[in-house]
């Protein structure tokens, strides 16, 4: 069900009118045509912002739901690492790549507006994947060290500490879960 409302709000008629010195522009279609027409014609229009998108690594929230849509669900209790075994076949995910991809999901339900916030605590990890409360602890320290997800201290009543995964976090695990996954091949 989520699935349909994010399609149908990619469905979505938008009007754009881009300005560029004495140029000016309007785009009218899905979000995702206009999108890439935008992007299209301002690349043409700014060099430079061709570039640097050739060096820019920064992931829009449907690049997101692509690349994780087989690992990842938004249910009613939250978002949740279910994967799609139907559609491909999976070596086993690491504990690692599982609290990665907790993480991208919780970020996904905060891109959704579902969630206020993309942080989440080690026992919201460890209950939301069942892993061992040691190894998600471990694991997120490793993570950490490694530059792919960042812990912050909140102060919202409560001193606490959330996670949150990195754009190279984000990087990382889909060239890892890349690795590990394959089209199932239908005869």
């Amino acid at each position: 069900m989520a699935e349909n409302n994010i399609k149908n709000n990619l469905d979505l008629n938008v009007s754009v009118s881009v300005i560029v010195g004495d140029i000016k522009v309007q785009f009218n279609g899905s979000a995702e045509s206009v999108l890439t027409s935008v992007i299209t014609f301002i690349t043409k229009q700014v060099p430079a912002i061709d570039l640097a998108k050739k060096i820019s690594l920064n992931y829009a929230l449907t690049d997101l739901i692509d690349t994780y849509s087989n690992f990842i669900k938004i249910t009613p209790e939250g978002p949740r690492v279910i994967p799609d075994t139907v559609e491909y076949s999976t070596k086993k995910i690491s504990d690692k790549e599982m609290v990665g991809l907790q993480l991208v999901a919780s970020k996904i339900a905060k891109e959704l507006g579902k969630f206020s916030d993309d942080g989440m605590q080690v026992s919201e990890i460890q209950s939301a994947t069942s892993l061992n409360p040691k190894s998600v602890s471990s694991r997120l320290s490793e993570l950490v060290k490694a530059g792919h997800v960042v812990r912050e201290n909140t102060r919202n009543g409560s001193e606490s500490v959330v996670y949150r995964i990195t754009t190279s976090g984000i990087h990382w695990l889909g060239s890892t879960i890349a690795k590990k996954t394959k089209p199932s091949l239908s005869p």
